[in-house]
């Protein structure tokens, strides 16, 4: 029989951000659809949490756009101008749901929406940061191999190198100090550098095995929390193994398993210090019978205080 983590009543505003500008691999902008496909409000209302649904935000298809219409000072970044417009009314929408009292939940989309959620969540708040993924997501214009923005909305809201001063994508609210990267393993040479140069918390998989998972996810919930008024939660679906989560677009072997996961966003449901939450990066057309998106709506209702046993 599933439990709830507590009994507190809470309301979920699920906000859609259809995009894959920030990368190239076409489908993921299908996310949403099969996010809530997966069952989502079902899965939220076990979990004792109410929700209401705000749509999703109309993203003009990239193919009707030049990816090079906009480019940075220096650098790359494919479809800066599309992405600016999308963060920018996303973090509107995340901004309103949090002065309404709600709990935004971002279904993404390509893992650069996140620019926008947390600008959104750290508008009115000083905020930390959970990143449950296998990538670092700190590239620049200048370091990026692809130019794919998805690989630097960690670097945009931190404002490093060409992204300072970049108003539209930075968080001032969210210090590095507050940051924790959980499930690192991959990483391009230059991220790699500015982790070592950052206070930045990561732990890499490596770290996990010495230590166990619940233990570093504790101390990464302290971190975020430490003189924060809460923190952002932002789960790429490629943190998890691909054995498991095949539908993404980066997988990277040797992520965490299915319990693994599960333990870890019922910790964040007993922190209680969630302020905002997103799921990134489903692509539905390189799933298997959509079991990436509907992992996706199991994790979110234990991040939710829904209880496997």
């Amino acid at each position: 029989m599933s439990e709830t983590a507590n009994a507190e009543e809470r309301t979920v505003r699920v906000i859609g951000a259809p995009t894959d500008y920030g990368q190239d691999r076409r489908g993921v902008d299908m996310g949403p659809s099969a996010i809530r496909y997966g069952g989502l409000s079902d899965r939220l209302g076990e979990a004792g949490v109410a929700t209401e649904d705000a749509g999703d935000l109309l993203v003009p298809r990239a193919e009707e756009r030049d990816p090079d219409y906009r480019t940075p000072s220096a650098g790359k970044a494919r479809f800066l101008r599309e992405t600016e417009d999308v963060c920018s009314r996303l973090a509107d929408e995340v901004r309103e749901s949090l002065a309404e009292s709600t709990t935004p939940l971002v279904l993404g989309g390509d893992h650069s929406i996140a620019i926008g959620t947390v600008s959104g969540a750290a508008a009115a708040a000083d905020v930390g940061a959970v990143w449950f993924d296998a990538h670092g997501d700190l590239n620049t214009p200048t370091t990026t191999p692809s130019g794919n923005v998805h690989g630097m909305p960690l670097a945009a809201l931190l404002g490093i190198e060409e992204w300072a001063g970049v108003d539209w994508a930075n968080a001032p609210r969210l210090a590095p100090e507050n940051v924790a990267i959980v499930g690192l393993r991959s990483l391009d040479d230059a991220e790699r550098e500015i982790l070592l140069d950052s206070p930045i918390s990561a732990f890499t998989m490596s770290e996990i095995d010495d230590r166990g998972l619940a233990a570093v996810v504790d101390e990464a919930l302290a971190i975020a929390s430490d003189g924060t008024e809460g923190y952002h939660v932002s789960l790429d679906l490629d943190w998890l193994d691909p054995t498991i989560a095949p539908g993404v677009g980066t997988p990277v072997r040797g992520g965490v398993d299915y319990r693994e996961a599960h333990h870890a966003m019922e910790q964040v449901a007993e922190d209680g210090g969630m302020r905002s939450m997103e799921l990134v990066e489903v692509n539905p057309t390189l799933d298997e019978h959509n079991e990436t998106a509907e992992l996706a709506v199991e994790l979110a209702a234990s991040a939710f205080g829904k209880r496997i046993l």
